[in-house]
């Protein structure tokens, strides 16, 4: 599937799959925000001005841990065409870099209106697995972020273009018969599964949970599903000569952080 729907005559702008499949989740994930947040006694439209901060903080962020992740993994195309970083329809965005410069954004705008941030990262919790989710489809049609090689009935082929080392040899792993772990469906099914989990809490133990703790079972699921799903990585950046990459060190900080949230904040520690 071409990853461009269409390419506007005479210029050089394309309309790309992965940035109409994002702006949906975005969106969708937006509702479900503005739901959980007049769930908690807010007013729901802060959602929608927050998302005006958030958005392009978390772009920025998504592109830069992308682009320093490379560099720390021993990339230097974008130390040889440091231009290119600003070229982002050429792909290359990290979740991890969303999260975290989209958090300070909105904390930005919950501080200038002196806005509860608490009650907006247990809104944004489910939110952000069910939006992810959203947007695994257009992995498939950019043919990225997939696993290794698999016999199993669901695996997918990669056109020779998109291959990455060390299955680029056509010969030795053929388009017709090889196969590799979707690990974005993975992803997207495990989102789906942990925002399921959290709105399930969230409802079940409405009048006992306490501020920030949904956002805390966030850290643990999305780091627990990262660490898993990392085993089928080949394409992420290693530490070292280990073969633990940079982003499976981040999830293991998220669900320690998050244990520790919950242990302290229960009292139970």
């Amino acid at each position: 599937m071409d990853p461009i729907i269409f390419t506007i005559p005479g210029t050089n702008f394309s309309l790309h799959w992965y940035g109409v499949i994002m702006a949906v989740g975005i969106i969708l994930a937006g509702l479900v925000a503005e739901w959980g947040v007049r769930q908690r006694g807010e007013d729901g439209e802060h959602i929608w001005e927050l998302l005006i901060w958030a958005v392009p903080f978390g772009i920025i962020g998504a592109r830069l841990w992308y682009v320093v992740n490379d560099m720390l993994g021993g990339g230097k195309y974008y130390i040889d065409n440091p231009l290119q970083i600003l070229n982002l329809p050429q792909g290359g965005l990290h979740f991890y870099g969303a999260v975290l410069f989209g958090a300070l954004g909105a904390l930005i705008f919950v501080k200038r209106n002196q806005l509860d941030f608490r009650i907006f990262l247990d809104a944004a919790a489910p939110a952000l697995l069910i939006g992810q989710a959203l947007v695994r489809p257009a992995n498939f049609i950019n043919q990225e972020l997939y696993g290794q090689p698999t016999d199993l009935p669901w695996g997918i082929r990669i056109d020779a273009v998109h291959r990455i080392g060390p299955w680029t040899n056509m010969f030795q792993y053929p388009y017709e018969t090889t196969f590799f772990h979707p690990t974005f469906a993975y992803e997207m099914l495990w989102n789906f599964l942990a925002a399921g989990i959290l709105l399930w809490i969230a409802l079940e133990f409405k009048k006992r949970i306490k501020p920030a703790s949904i956002f805390a079972g966030w850290l643990v699921l999305e780091g627990f599903g990262r660490e898993i799903i990392e085993f089928f990585r080949p394409d992420q950046p290693r530490l070292g000569s280990t073969d633990i990459s940079y982003s499976r060190i981040v999830a293991g900080v998220m669900i320690l952080a998050g244990i520790i949230w919950l242990l302290v904040k229960y009292e139970i520690i």
